[in-house]
């Protein structure tokens, strides 16, 4: 069987509510605007990156390959 490890992105943003109240349309526009020229080009830098996870047996720490 093959396994396939997916990581899931969260982002914390620094004075979100701040910006938000000031300039919520230019807000939202520069997180767009981040997550396409930064973020989308990482995703995709990396998208056919594939490491195979070895059988439970060969794991040397309880939490898999950390």
């Amino acid at each position: 069987m093959e396994r396939r490890l997916t990581a899931i992105l969260a982002a914390d943003v620094v004075g979100y509510s701040r910006l938000m109240g000031a300039d919520e349309t230019g807000t939202l526009a520069a997180l767009k605007t981040l997550r396409t020229d930064f973020i989308d080009g990482k995703i995709a830098e990396h998208w056919d990156t594939l490491e195979t996870i070895p059988p439970r047996a060969d794991w040397k720490n309880p939490n898999g390959k950390f």
